[in-house]
């Protein structure tokens, strides 16, 4: 009789996950373009340590090279790189000029300012991130030239890869404009999130491919969304995305309301947003499209969206991408906030002991008659990041990739030439870093192998033993300060995304029954409440798979992020449903109720509050009701019906 194999903890099995994808070609040509070159050209040109610098900037903007359309590669490559030579700039001339204590004090203060601003989300914690190591580096990296320079030579760097990434096409963006390969991909995706829904309808599949919807959805108006100089759209081809995009917001509005009805539908209803993948993909003609059965409400709106979308692909006028409108009072809110506090704090402690411990040891001689003590600091930033896994999970992995790094460079330096060989190496690892962001170890690794190749090329010694000592003892003041009681409750930050989160979808369900008939309002509400909610999620994902004494703050909130995610997606149904009949079904009714007392209950368990209406004591009339004045359901008035679109005879529409 075989034995079960017990299921490892959540923080190992998360060190132990890896992504899998294919291959990102054209971003490691990229990475083998950005620092190796520049390199090359410094050395070449007799100011080697120069080079050091612009190499960096590459690196750092390589990590940021992910997948996405080039606009928005330029807030994503642009906005880290400008803090992290602002970082070099202030850290070269406080490293010059200031006495080791106050040195400590200052980049505290920049750690706790940094780690706020990382709130705002992935591309804040980049510039948090940057701006620290670029501190870091400045202050602890004796270099000949001034601040100003190196600043200069790191955005150089950053500039160079984020000038190939604007100019290199990629595999299959001569399908259309090749400058909207990553908008054509990302709506494209959109498309095809939507028919494997359909086809999950009814199955246990139905919850996942929900969240995978949401995710593309995201990550297609992140991909429209980027920064430009013109309002507006102002090419046919961009007009084209934008209005491909808004076309699949009915279709995904109406497979949300088919997959919480709960029932299976018939195959072909997903024929139809595959081909208009198809078509967004391959710059084509839609044709004839396949028409679903019309006997349900949803199924009435999935028939009406493809006509819609139809009609669209072929005028292609252009569309609202209902994007998050964030006010700066909404920004400084954010990093002044629950979340900025409370992970401006832990990278204040992490960065400014990771500083004083390097200047002690330094000034101790404790690194021999080399001045570099940069890496203690700099590996503590990477280590306290949030969005890179869990503590235990990040720890490990650091300190197993920067063994093997610092081993694999060691006996690498050993053999090859110098400095050609180096500047190969650094161009090789450049290549590799693409593929190594998969996990946090094997990215570690090819990152500790670049960034010696580049020290050294500097002028700095051959020092792997010394490294892995300051990433190990960096380990250990991560893993201290991590668990250090703070001030307030631990698990604020996550109550507070879903506070957020419960915010957002009260103001969709008061949206739905106001029953103003503004679609577009509706979905950019719809849209804030499931980004807001998928936010949530992984945030509760990764807290969850802390060690026990952290992940036990956060009993509770997952089971209340998905009792959101019923609530949401019941709102959905229901909307569909009032566009078709002018009335609530019953059934949203009583679902609606059922989860506002649901979420009343357990949100005391976890200390959290919620918009009255999701929140409120059981017994409160109306599920969801707005206030002042709160209708109920069954008062919500009639409105007219918008009429339907019928398919043609033979089963398919135009």
């Amino acid at each position: 009789m075989s034995r079960s194999v017990p299921a490892p903890p959540l923080w190992l099995a998360h060190a132990l996950r890896t992504q899998r994808g294919p291959v990102p070609w054209s971003a490691v040509v990229r990475g083998a373009l950005g620092g190796g070159p520049l390199l090359a050209a410094a050395v070449l040109a007799g100011r080697p340590t120069l080079g050091v610098a612009a190499a960096i900037g590459a690196m750092l903007a390589g990590i940021n090279d992910r997948p996405g359309s080039r606009r928005a590669s330029v807030g994503r490559i642009g906005g880290p790189a400008l803090a992290g030579a602002a970082g070099l700039a202030v850290g070269t001339y406080a490293g010059d000029h200031t006495p080791a204590v106050l040195l400590t004090l200052l980049l505290t203060g920049l750690g706790l300012v940094a780690g706020g601003i990382s709130a705002l989300g992935p591309v804040g914690s980049s510039v948090g991130t940057q701006v620290l190591v670029g501190a870091a580096v400045g202050a602890g990296m004796p270099l000949p030239e001034p601040g100003w320079q190196r600043a200069l030579a790191f955005l150089t760097g950053a500039g160079w890869l984020l000038l190939l990434r604007l100019a290199l096409p990629t595999p299959g963006s001569f399908a259309g404009d090749f400058r909207f390969d990553g908008e054509r991909e990302a709506v494209a995706g959109v498309y095809e999130a939507v028919a494997a829904l359909l086809d999950a309808a009814g199955s246990e599949e139905a919850t996942a491919r929900r969240a995978a919807l949401t995710a593309a959805l995201d990550h297609a108006q992140d991909a429209l969304a980027g920064p430009r100089l013109r309002r507006y759209a102002s090419s046919a081809a961009e007009r084209r995305l934008h209005a491909q995009y808004a076309a699949a917001l009915p279709l995904a509005e109406a497979a949300t309301a088919l997959a919480w009805a709960g029932e299976p539908v018939p195959a072909r209803a997903g024929e139809g947003p595959r081909r208009l993948a198809a078509v967004v993909r391959d710059g084509t003609r839609t044709g004839r499209l396949p028409a679903p059965s019309r006997t349900a409400p949803a199924l009435r709106a999935l028939d009406d969206a493809l006509l819609h979308a139809a009609a669209v692909f072929d005028r292609a006028e252009g569309g609202d991408l209902h994007t998050r409108r964030r006010s700066r009072a909404a920004l400084t809110g954010t990093v002044l906030g629950v979340r900025g506090r409370e992970y401006g704090m832990r990278v204040a402690l992490c960065f400014g002991a990771g500083v004083a411990i390097a200047q002690a040891l330094h000034h101790a001689r404790w690194y021999g008659e080399h001045e570099h003590w940069y890496w203690l600091p700099a590996t503590a930033v990477f280590l306290v990041k949030p969005d890179l896994g869990p503590l235990a999970s990040r720890v490990l992995c650091r300190a197993a990739g920067t063994v093997l790094g610092a081993l694999l460079f060691a006996g690498l330096a050993a053999v090859l030439p110098r400095p050609e060989g180096l500047v190969a190496l650094v161009a090789v690892s450049g290549a590799l870093i693409p593929v190594a962001t998969r996990h946090f170890a094997a990215q570690t690794t090819v990152v500790t192998v670049l960034v010696l190749a580049l020290v050294m090329a500097g002028g700095e010694p051959e020092v792997s033993a010394v490294r892995i000592g300051e990433t190990l003892l960096a380990c250990v003041v991560v893993l201290v300060v991590g668990h250090l009681p703070v001030p307030g409750q631990r698990g604020d930050g996550i109550r507070a995304r879903l506070a957020e989160a419960g915010v957002a979808a009260h103001a969709y369900l008061a949206h739905v029954l106001d029953g103003t008939g503004d679609r577009a309002a509706r979905w950019a509400l719809r849209r804030e409440a499931y980004r807001t909610l998928a936010e949530a999620r992984t945030a509760i994902a990764l807290a969850s798979a802390e060690l026990p004494p952290l992940a036990r703050h956060t009993d509770g909130t997952d089971e209340i992020a998905a009792l959101l995610e019923q609530f949401v997606d019941t709102v959905t149904a229901c909307a569909v449903h009032l566009d078709d009949t002018g009335r609530i079904d019953p059934r949203h009714t009583e679902r609606l109720a059922g989860l506002r007392d649901e979420l009343a209950r357990r949100r005391d368990r976890v200390g959290l509050r919620l918009p009255e209406p999701l929140g409120g004591a059981r017994g409160e009339t109306g599920a969801g009701a707005r206030p002042a004045p709160r209708p109920s359901f069954a008062t919500v008035p009639r409105r007219v019906s918008r009429g339907s679109a019928h398919p043609d005879r033979d089963g398919a529409v135009r």
